[in-house]
């Protein structure tokens, strides 16, 4: 219970690390924080959105959010989406909150960008995020989720940071099958850890012995234009250079590890189908010119078992706010403002339309090439950079947080009655999804890790 009473009252939507990161800034000014999470944890992405052999980083990344929202000054609303279980309008203008953050990142699969491909998802089309949660609960006889087969050559359309995890997947999988017919057992995460050819060297075998094709990520820029690295704002030609020099060498280093392959300069066309599955896409040539992807004459055909679409993430449509394309309407992208809700701000990748845990709004701060190659598992030296490496998301919510609080400190404090009435609004909520009143008897009870 609280030692004295807020003065004002903010909600938060989403409970992960941008969420959290900014409930507990708040919290620390003495705000009340209710923090509303669709899912019964409130580690979104980071729990199914990274691959599982990334068990370091998930763990740090769940204890950081457990701290966080664990104030006294924090009410969580586990199982609440907002749009569907409480009116975005309503919460916004009803509750009585000062302000409302939205926070709640991006869940839904961007479209392969071609007419019809719709129809042949679950027909050899996959998208990147079930594939993901799939992959991670491979093991577990309890999931009910979908499932999907690995096969060795498929397509993976992407270039970022989540399509080289789809291609790591892919390959890894497909070397630890062929190991397991040899009689050698090993597990997805050593051998992620130890790479594929060290590995198959200690079992006298190369990557030819195994008869893999690996796996190729069809990339429509050029290798040195994947966001693997972020060029910072107002960078010169020398550091922008250095930049993408950086990024072809861990895309190098990744592609000898874990041997996948890169396509550059190659955007989806158009469908291969035979009967009704999806069995491959024509591509086209493109060239970059000023920043700018230009379609040429030139076109390929590949052909393989499964087309993964892994070109991003968007946030999933709430009731009553506007869209803009696949992305809300904002009237001020900096803070994540919108005209017809004053009082609302954003955070995280809901704002960026980006899905990994590295991504961040512009304002971050750049994300260290060794961090980077921590997450790609290409570090020589893991635990170093793992340390040196800040996660962006924290970093800007931490900016939007001081940015709201003085915003709501600038509104008139809540007076008493509406508290009570908001803090009963907050309790009935809890009630209907069981929540004890308590942040860390709920975890323990949800099966989150300790």
């Amino acid at each position: 219970m609280m030692n004295s009473e807020p003065k004002h009252c903010v909600a938060v939507i989403g409970g992960a690390t941008a969420g959290a990161e900014i409930a507990h800034r708040l919290s620390q000014r003495g705000i009340l924080v209710a923090v509303f999470e669709q899912n019964p944890r409130p580690y979104g992405k980071i729990e199914d959105g990274l691959p599982r052999w990334h068990e370091k980083l998930r763990n740090k990344e769940y204890a950081t959010i457990r701290e966080k929202l664990s104030s006294p000054l924090v009410h969580f609303i586990p199982s609440t989406k907002i749009g569907r279980d409480v009116g975005f309008a309503e919460l916004v203008n009803e509750w009585g909150f000062a302000c409302v953050v939205l926070a709640s990142g991006a869940w839904q699969d961007r479209s392969l960008p071609i007419e019809g491909s719709q129809a042949y998802v679950g027909k050899g089309l996959i998208y990147q995020n079930p594939f993901i949660i799939a992959f991670n609960h491979a093991e577990d006889p309890k999931f009910r989720g979908e499932q999907f087969e690995v096969q060795d050559n498929t397509i993976v359309v992407g270039g970022g940071l989540a399509s080289i995890d789809v291609a790591k997947i892919i390959t890894l999988t497909c070397t630890q099958r062929a190991l397991a017919e040899r009689g050698i057992e090993i597990d997805i995460t050593t051998l992620e850890v130890k790479g594929i050819p060290k590995t198959l060297a200690l079992h006298d075998l190369s990557w030819e012995d195994l008869g893999l094709e690996g796996c190729t990520i069809y990339y429509r820029r050029r290798e040195e234009d994947m966001p693997l690295v972020t060029i910072p704002e107002g960078a010169d030609s020398a550091r922008i250079e250095k930049v993408k020099k950086s990024r072809r060498t861990l895309l190098e280093k990744a592609s000898l590890k874990f041997k996948l392959k890169v396509e550059a300069l190659a955007a989806p066309d158009e469908l291969l189908v035979e009967g009704d599955r999806l069995v491959g896409l024509r591509f086209r040539r493109t060239r970059v010119e000023d920043g700018r992807v230009i379609p040429t004459d030139e076109t390929f055909e590949c052909r393989g078992p499964a087309v993964i679409s892994s070109i991003g993430s968007i946030p999933d449509p709430i009731e009553g706010i506007e869209m803009k394309g696949e992305l809300f309407n904002y009237s001020d992208w900096t803070f994540g403002r919108f005209a017809e809700f004053p009082t609302v701000f954003s955070a995280g990748n809901v704002v960026t339309g980006k899905g990994n845990i590295i991504a961040s709004r512009k304002h971050a701060s750049e994300v260290s090439q060794a961090a980077v190659e921590v997450f790609l598992g290409v570090s020589d030296d893991p635990a170093e950079a793992q340390a040196e490496g800040a996660a962006p998301p924290a970093a800007a919510a931490a900016a939007l947080a001081e940015d709201v609080a003085v915003y709501v400190t600038d509104q008139p404090p809540t007076d008493a009655a509406s508290l009570e009435a908001l803090l009963q609004r907050v309790a009935h909520r809890q009630k209907l999804v069981d929540y004890p009143g308590d942040f860390g008897t709920w975890i323990e009870g949800a099966g989150a890790p300790s």
